[in-house]
């Protein structure tokens, strides 16, 4: 009931506004200068340090001046595209599924990818006795929330291995701790600090870690959306939180002691727990802060949502792309320009 009931709360938010509705708003929108406020989406995660340390340490505020800036925590990627969708947001650092999910479901009109943000962070860990897949068979495995980056993730790879026996649960992170020291589940895939804290805090090991599986260990885990319709309106300051978010990046490189205070910081203020410095540790260790959004794993991770079972049809990637202000903002500070892989056209 509790899915059937979300499924419906997300269709009346889509359906509220129809794709006339969408298409005019955007084709007539024009630059109107800078925002009165930009409303920002994130998850108190540590994949999503390029959002925290930017909080923290005012690197977002600084660049958008007169902006307001409007900080909103979302603990899981489909709650935050009904806000991007229902417009009570404007931009948000997001999973690549829930990304993709927001442009399809509006038919390619709602939002667009502006950024990368992380790559990698995300394992599948499990109890010290399971060696291989198969000994998963007759386990319950748990994921963050059903259609979520790690949930579609997690089915994808049971599909592969030809698992049958594989009982997913979709539980909340927090309560994926508990339930793993309790012993109801088995195993989980869970984004950092979650599968750091598993297997320092309740005696996981690591079955997969998901950049294992891509070309390069790189795969987009958290990346940057906005709406279609601001960034039209207010270039400029979408233009200011990517400098933001590149400032972000590159305190974390020079400085990653102070980077990872920040983002503790911001754990503790958001969650009311700080992390344990070897789970920081761990955590950071598997992750990279990159604005290249690696557009070009998105028809990959489009069709994992089929082989997932997760869509009866592949989502249509192709247009979702916007990379024009983040090339200009790299441009400027000296660095490489990002391929949108053919994203930005439809």
């Amino acid at each position: 009931m509790a899915l059937a009931a979300a499924a419906l709360s997300m269709l009346a938010v889509v359906t509220g506004c129809s794709r006339a509705d969408r298409s005019d708003a955007s084709a007539t929108a024009t630059d109107q200068g800078p925002a009165g406020e930009l409303r920002l989406g994130y998850f108190p995660n540590v994949t999503h340090a390029s959002a925290l340390i930017g909080l923290d340490q005012n690197l977002f505020a600084q660049r958008l001046g007169n902006t307001k800036l409007v900080p909103t925590k979302f603990n899981a990627g489909p709650e935050e595209v009904n806000a991007l969708l229902g417009g009570s947001l404007d931009a948000g650092f997001i999973g690549s599924g829930p990304a993709i999910s927001a442009y399809a479901q509006s038919e390619g009109e709602a939002v667009r990818l502006i950024a990368g943000a992380t790559s990698g962070g995300a394992q599948l860990v499990v109890k010290p006795e399971i060696n291989t897949p198969q000994d998963l068979q007759g386990k319950t495995v748990a994921s963050p929330q059903l259609a979520n980056t790690q949930d579609v993730a997690l089915k994808k790879w049971i599909a592969d291995q030809k698992l049958t026996g594989v009982s997913v649960q979709n539980i909340d992170n927090a309560l994926t701790l508990d339930q793993f020291k309790q012993g109801a589940i088995q195993g989980a895939w869970l984004p950092e600090p979650w599968a750091s804290r598993l297997v320092l805090e309740a005696g996981a090991k690591v079955l997969v870690d998901e950049k294992d599986l891509w070309p390069g260990g790189q795969f987009p885990t958290t990346v940057l959306v906005v709406r279609t319709q601001f960034l039209k309106e207010h270039p400029a300051t979408v233009t200011a939180l990517l400098q933001g978010l590149l400032d972000a990046n590159t305190l974390a490189e020079s400085d990653p002691a102070k980077a990872k205070t920040a983002v503790n910081n911001q754990l503790q203020q958001l969650t009311g727990k700080a992390l344990a410095g070897p789970v920081l540790d761990r955590a950071w260790n598997s992750i990279q802060l990159t604005t290249d959004p690696l557009a070009g794993k998105f028809p990959q991770l489009s069709q994992d949502q089929v082989t997932a079972g997760v869509k009866n049809k592949a989502p249509e990637v192709a247009g979702f792309a916007d990379l024009a202000l983040l090339n200009t903002v790299l441009a400027r500070a000296g660095k490489t320009p990002v391929d949108a892989a053919g994203l930005d056209k439809k």
